[in-house]
């Protein structure tokens, strides 16, 4: 079993989607934090664009089920966190840019 990095996590998160915008959850700058301990369990602190969101256990539930799927992940821990608020600037700076039409 080989060490798993966040990087390794990230690309797992950036696999899901959110339904009602057609961008992953990665680029939408939804994902505060990612840990990998040594033994390959992974703590991962996400937000959402707003409280009321209809599908936060949906799209949690998608991105615990994504990282799972690594090769040798150990535990996966989602923690839904609100502070800082999240903010259209965490937008990744391409994904903005296609949004604005700025290519």
């Amino acid at each position: 079993m080989g060490k798993i990095t966040s990087d390794d996590v990230y690309k797992a998160l950036a696999e899901v989607y959110d339904p009602e915008i057609p961008i992953n959850i990665v680029d939408l700058g939804l994902i505060y934090k990612v840990e990998v301990d040594d033994d390959n369990n992974v703590d991962i602190d996400m937000t959402f664009t707003t409280k009321g969101c209809p599908m936060h256990l949906f799209i949690r539930e998608q991105a615990k089920a994504s990282v799972e799927k690594i090769d040798g992940i150990g535990n996966v821990n989602v923690n839904l966190v609100w502070e800082p608020q999240w903010t259209p600037e965490m937008i990744s700076k391409e994904v903005r840019e296609k949004l604005s039409g700025e290519e």
